[in-house]
């Protein structure tokens, strides 16, 4: 298990962290979230001591985490981590070793991750000759390569098609089936919410909410109601006590109800309408986000 403890972190003037506190599991797929300026990107340096909190602790199976531990782990960064003019395979079988894999079966996982990642045809080309989108893959590949028990990636979907987010997808997925942690961070929150079970929110350097998903979004004390019709004027639910009206569609209007809210009085404002859709759920994982860091 991963634990991060009361981290705390200044740069100056400048709260980066605040009493940082949350665990990962083994086999859990953790979404990393919070607006930028955070805190995300410090919490994770931190696992890999690329920076040296105030006070807190973090520790993966209840010891401090020394360099040979932390050649186990698997780190992806936002920004740019690898070496432009390198080869992409030299590169892969590099970091392999230096995470203490012997030559020969470095270059064997290189070799199959670049197959994997649709890449074996650009294994020769130096990392600058490749796209945006390829560079991602090659620093995926260079997380995995050694097969870490711990993977942190940081925005690790920006950049990519649809194709290689549902590599990318299928590959996280996949690790954290075998039991290895998976930690990242990203800012496309429907995807988030699809892949992962389990989220920590960030905000100011402190953890605004951290629990599963479902927990999370049924915990709410409000929900969204949002009804289609085909023959209504688009202000028809105005006014009905107990009610936010948010928006006008066309034909579809969507409230904000709260959770025990008695729909008697819109059926009673339904009448002489065809209703075409009726949906009543509670506030996706975007909509969560953005009413706990404030926006």
């Amino acid at each position: 298990m991963l634990a991060i403890s009361n981290l705390y972190k200044t740069y100056g003037d400048v709260i980066a962290l605040d009493g940082c506190t949350f665990a990962v599991e083994p086999g859990q797929l953790l979404g990393f979230l919070g607006p930028n300026g955070a805190g995300k990107t410090t919490a994770m340096r931190a696992i890999f001591n690329l920076i040296k909190p105030d006070r807190g602790s973090v520790t993966w199976r209840g010891e401090p985490i020394d360099p040979q531990i932390r050649r186990s782990f698997g780190y992806m960064p936002e920004q740019r981590g690898l070496y432009p003019k390198m080869r992409v395979k030299d590169q892969l079988v590099f970091l392999g070793r230096l995470h203490g894999m012997e030559r020969r079966m470095a270059n064997t996982q290189a070799a199959l991750w670049l197959e994997r990642l649709g890449l074996a045809e650009r294994a020769g080309d130096r990392l600058e000759e490749l796209s945006h989108g390829n560079q991602q893959r090659v620093q995926l590949a260079a997380a995995v390569v050694h097969d870490p028990e711990l993977l942190v990636l940081d925005e690790p979907f920006s950049g990519l098609d649809p194709i290689g987010v549902g590599a990318m997808t299928e590959i996280l997925s996949e690790y954290a089936a075998r039991g290895t942690c998976v930690v990242f961070s990203s800012h496309q929150l429907d995807l988030v919410e699809d892949l992962c079970e389990d989220v920590v929110v960030i905000n100011e350097g402190k953890v605004a909410l951290d629990g599963a998903v479902r927990d999370l979004r049924n915990a709410t004390d409000h929900r969204y109601l949002e009804i289609e019709t085909s023959n209504a004027s688009p202000d028809w639910l105005r006014g009905i006590p107990d009610t936010e009206f948010l928006s006008a569609d066309g034909p579809t209007v969507r409230l904000k109800v709260p959770t025990d809210f008695d729909f008697a009085e819109v059926l009673r404002n339904t009448a002489g309408t065809t209703i075409e859709r009726f949906s009543f759920l509670p506030p996706t994982l975007s909509e969560i986000f953005r009413e706990a860091v404030g926006q």
